[in-house]
């Protein structure tokens, strides 16, 4: 009976390949199948971070999981996308899933994990997230001593952000995209908006760093976050 093969998520970090860690690029490196997501009419983002590194003779598997879903339609949808893994490491090929920042926050690899990692040996590699690449990026700490940080997805509803932002200290929200007016909204409602900093795809070569009120809303991508780092010093 052929060994099953051994599946990893790899964060692959935010954007700047030199962010990888060391133990990402060895196991990268290793594995004789990397998958990765990808839209279906994009380049996979977590691929074009890691293509420096590949060997040019891995084997590549490209799925593709809608973010656009209720849950109950995704779930049968999310099932078939990562069969061609399970095909690989039923045949007893080791897999390295490449996931942009890091795979057990807000990543991709989530998904391939809860579906595989019950029936193959599974190892999850932490990368470097961009709720701690965008306050470097932007110059700024996040928080000091006992301040409270509040991670906030910006799909979620105007009055549940205004909820949270009222009982924190300092605040991400992230997945803007086309939820941009609604965020900015609401900080401007609860006084926020000059202590709110925008930057997107931070990192890499097109990164971008706008003052909250010179944002095009219609220019916004999916990979834009606004930090509200504490008003605290120390």
């Amino acid at each position: 009976m052929t060994a099953k093969g051994r599946l990893y998520g790899i964060g692959v970090g935010p954007g700047d390949p030199e962010l990888l860690t060391l133990k990402a690029l060895r196991l990268l490196r290793a594995a004789p199948v990397v998958a990765y997501q990808s839209a279906t009419d994009k380049e996979s983002i977590a691929r074009a971070i890691a293509a420096q590194y590949l060997t040019g003779n891995q084997i590549e598997v490209s799925y593709h999981l809608p973010r656009a879903l209720e849950p109950e339609k995704a779930e049968s949808i999310y099932d078939k996308e990562v069969e061609p893994i399970a095909q690989h490491l039923a045949a007893g090929r080791d897999v390295a899933v490449l996931c942009e920042g890091d795979p057990f926050f807000y990543g991709s690899f989530m998904y391939v994990f809860t579906r595989l990692s019950e029936h193959y040996q599974t190892e999850v590699v932490p990368g470097v997230s961009s709720l701690m690449a965008c306050p470097v990026a932007l110059g700024v700490p996040f928080t000091y001593y006992n301040d409270i940080l509040t991670v906030l997805p910006a799909p979620m509803p105007a009055e549940q952000l205004t909820t949270q932002l009222l009982t924190t200290d300092a605040a991400a929200i992230m997945k803007l995209g086309r939820h941009f007016t609604k965020v900015r909204d609401v900080l401007h409602q609860l006084g926020l908006a000059s202590r709110a900093l925008y930057i997107e795809r931070a990192t890499t070569a097109r990164q971008r760093i706008i003052p909250l009120d010179e944002v095009n809303p219609a220019e916004v991508p999916y990979f834009a976050m606004i930090v509200i780092p504490t008003k605290n010093r120390l």
